[in-house]
């Protein structure tokens, strides 16, 4: 893949994913076109006056929730990564057909405007709360898993490949817990859920070069899951504020005690390399599976969970993790 000659349009492109990525792809990738497409005017006047001013960018107003405006961006566009949703959790329960509006109706018309303009790629942002989703965010979010996945057989014929990352909780991003423990450190004491609570961790830039790799490698119709390490709420507390209180609040509407990020089910159709899971569709007949010769099958009632992955943060790794937050303990927009 030649990306130098790629016009990629990033939607959600001034949030946390969008601009590292978007900063990435301009250090190091230097595509022909990078277009910003967000409903926010201040965010991208922000980045614009943040140094995000580069010949090859584009500010494009718009909502995924606007099909024609979508069609209009997508004008000559090569690759689409699609990081737009509403994510907060409590905000997703209060306003229901909110989240569904963004996260599944405008998935679908990401996909319709890709196929009508031709687009080559189309890869989309998921999470491990699509996995037996609880709440309404991760519900939507598996919508949209299929949504995306499904549509490689309307593809069919066309250039146009869709395709999805899944990954657990970001270090630092917007709505992360870390800096609410930097700020509550100040009191000298932490808020804690359940003192046995796990998650799947990674940090901004590693999920960024994930999906920059699984865009090179994909094919459509696969669920992409790399391997990342789990960590404890209560190692995550004692690394940010070894000295602080733990107040234990109990787990709200909607969470999980752990994370999984590939089920049982789902596991008999998913194939792990030596640093990645890749997920495959069941039975569609359309789906190549070029992936089958290139790793190894799971063992029945396999499950990548958060409480009983291998690979685990200590407290030192936490602390490296978490460094470039301890001087701006503002959520990242």
């Amino acid at each position: 893949m030649n990306w130098s000659e790629q016009v990629i349009l990033v939607t959600g492109g001034t949030g946390s994913f969008g601009k590292k990525f978007i900063e990435v792809m301009l250090h190091e990738y230097h595509p022909a076109k990078l277009i910003i497409f967000s409903r926010d005017e201040l965010k991208q006047h922000e980045m614009r006056v943040s140094g995000f001013n580069h010949p090859s960018l584009r500010y494009f107003i718009g909502d995924v929730r606007d099909v024609d405006r979508l069609r209009r961006a997508m004008h000559g566009v090569d690759l689409v990564v699609h990081a737009a949703a509403l994510k907060q959790v409590p905000a997703c329960e209060y306003n229901p057909m909110e989240a569904i509006k963004t996260n599944i109706l405008g998935s679908s018309n990401v996909i319709e405007a890709a196929l009508d303009m031709g687009v080559k790629k189309v890869m989309a942002l998921s999470t491990d709360k699509a996995v037996n989703p609880v709440n309404l965010y991760g519900t939507t979010k598996l919508a949209a898993e299929k949504l995306f996945v499904q549509s490689n057989a309307y593809a069919a014929g066309t250039a146009t490949s869709f395709s999805c990352v899944r990954y657990g909780n970001v270090v630092g991003s917007r709505g992360s817990v870390v800096p609410i423990f930097i700020q509550q450190r100040k009191n000298g004491k932490l808020s804690i859920t359940d003192e046995r609570m796990t998650r799947f961790w990674l940090t901004l830039e590693q999920g960024v070069r994930f999906v920059i790799r699984c865009i090179e490698q994909m094919s459509g119709g696969e669920v992409f899951v790399p391997k990342i390490p789990s960590t404890r709420i209560v190692d995550l507390a004692k690394a940010i504020a070894p000295e602080a209180k733990l107040e234990v609040v109990g787990i709200r509407p909607g969470e999980k005690l752990h994370e999984v990020l590939v089920h049982e089910d789902e596991a008999r159709s998913t194939i792990e390399l030596d640093d990645m899971f890749v997920v495959q569709p069941a039975t569609e007949l359309w789906f190549a599976r070029r992936w089958q010769d290139k790793g190894r099958p799971l063992p029945d009632g396999f499950r990548y969970a958060s409480d009983t992955n291998p690979q685990w943060l200590s407290l030192e790794d936490i602390r490296k993790m978490v460094a470039p937050f301890e001087n701006d303990a503002t959520v990242t927009p």
